[in-house]
């Protein structure tokens, strides 16, 4: 996939978004919340739970992730809000739109994240 353009809709080349830290280069760790949340969408993507337990906050994190189911598509990211609070801590919200078995399915969260020796993490969300 090093060739195609990113899911996380930034129009980038995957290889210069999203998958540099998906290669999990430590020196490229997502700079921002809101990059951190658009490299754990592509994650979900491309099925990369590895990943997405890797950049998910101790506290909150699941033991596992399912697969993804077969036949589910993914359509698309929007960043709706992107927020700092302070330097540890930001929110981002967005909408992920998905397909499964024939219907259609929206994601609207506000995502919060927090800072921990120099990396994001996700903590958790609200589902609106």
């Amino acid at each position: 996939m090093t060739s195609t353009t990113c899911p996380c809709g930034t129009a980038l080349p995957y290889a210069h978004c999203c998958g540099r830290y998906h290669a999990g280069e430590q020196h490229l760790m997502a700079p921002t919340a809101e990059a951190l949340m658009r490299s754990r969408y592509s994650a979900f993507v491309l099925d990369l739970r590895d990943y997405l337990l890797a950049t998910w906050h101790a506290s909150t994190r699941p033991a596992e992730l399912e697969p993804n189911p077969p036949g589910l598509k993914w359509l698309g990211l929007e960043v709706k809000q992107s927020a700092q609070q302070d330097a540890g801590h930001a929110t981002v919200a967005f909408v992920a739109r998905s397909k499964l078995g024939g219907r259609a399915h929206r994601l609207h969260e506000t995502s919060r994240f927090v800072r921990e020796d120099g990396r994001w993490f996700y903590v958790d969300g609200d589902v609106a």
